[in-house]
């Protein structure tokens, strides 16, 4: 994921809102576990890196499929060869986990799990470190495992079904020299979408567990589907979160929501672009918080149960 587009002319609003955000409180219930999706976190870390190629990659590919099959109702694995632009050949697998498969009415959540080769960013000491990916990476995927913790216990209803998609190799290539290595996952996944009607919109949780959240509307996410930001932003705002989402624009980025916008899924980027640590060495375990998951859970499962009427 890569910005295109930065703009500073929020800085008052940002001045107004200030830094205390993460002092607001949910309103109940609280179904979403964020210690225990921290642990998710931990437990991807584990793996080191975990870029395509890597054993890392293969030993979290493994674990991934097999944890999904304890808790969702149906898996697809979607398992491909990409060829890169160096002619290299990477093994890659997308995961979905399904709840109430058969149901016309469905949602999408999804996350990268893939971590970054090259620690390209301007602050970064080294450029060619990799990146360990505590945030850009492995939150989302915690966060998704955490709602797969909730939908095991408690289905998201009758009339609703929910799909979990962890995408590979969204962040290997270079964004702009070499674009067709970077959104693999989810450019795989619209053109091999399941059987079935199209999810009613898409959710891509990225970047969600800095210790100092912030979430600003992306700017692709703006114009392709804002009834949908509109809608993620009510949410938070009616869960007690609206200092943590900032329902003013800022960054417009190329993140893996755009592949599924190109196929008409309403899909958005719910990110935390602010994060000093993005593809530096430093987007390790202590950048990252249990209560910046456990917010941004929330909001996931509250979108949920608004759907399923519950």
């Amino acid at each position: 994921m890569t910005s295109i587009s930065r703009s500073a002319s929020f800085a008052l609003a940002l001045l107004a809102l200030g830094l205390g955000a993460c002092r607001d409180e949910p309103r109940p219930p609280r179904e979403f576990d964020g210690p225990s999706a921290f642990g998710y976190i931990e437990r991807q870390l584990e793996f080191g890196y975990r870029i395509p190629g890597t054993e890392g990659h293969r030993r979290m590919a493994a674990w991934l499929d097999s944890t999904v099959r304890r808790k969702a109702d149906s898996v697809i694995t979607q398992r491909w060869t990409h060829v890169t632009a160096k002619g290299d050949s990477l093994e890659m697998q997308n995961v979905i986990a399904r709840y109430n498969p058969g149901a016309e009415k469905r949602i999408l959540f999804l996350a990268h799990w893939d971590t970054r080769p090259t620690a390209d960013s301007p602050r970064s000491p080294d450029s060619t470190a990799a990146v360990m990916g505590a945030n850009d990476g492995a939150s989302g995927v915690a966060l998704l495992l955490g709602v797969a913790d909730v939908l095991e216990r408690a289905p998201p209803g009758p009339d609703l079904g929910v799909d979990l998609l962890f995408t590979d190799g969204e962040d290997y290539g270079d964004f702009t020299d070499t674009p067709n290595d970077v959104l693999i996952g989810s450019r795989y996944y619209a053109a091999n979408q399941p059987p079935g009607p199209k999810p009613l919109y898409a959710v891509l949780f990225d970047l969600v567990a800095d210790k100092d959240l912030q979430i600003y509307q992306e700017g692709h996410s703006v114009t392709g589907a804002p009834e949908v930001v509109n809608l993620v932003w009510d949410m938070a705002r009616d869960l007690g979160y609206g200092r943590i989402f900032v329902d003013t624009p800022k960054h417009v980025l190329i993140d893996d929501h755009l592949e599924l916008q190109k196929v008409g899924i309403r899909a958005i980027d719910v990110v935390d672009f602010d994060y000093p640590a993005w593809h530096t060495p430093f987007d390790t375990i202590d950048q990252v918080s249990e209560k910046s998951l456990q917010i941004v859970g929330d909001v996931a499962m509250g979108l949920v149960r608004r759907e399923g009427g519950r």
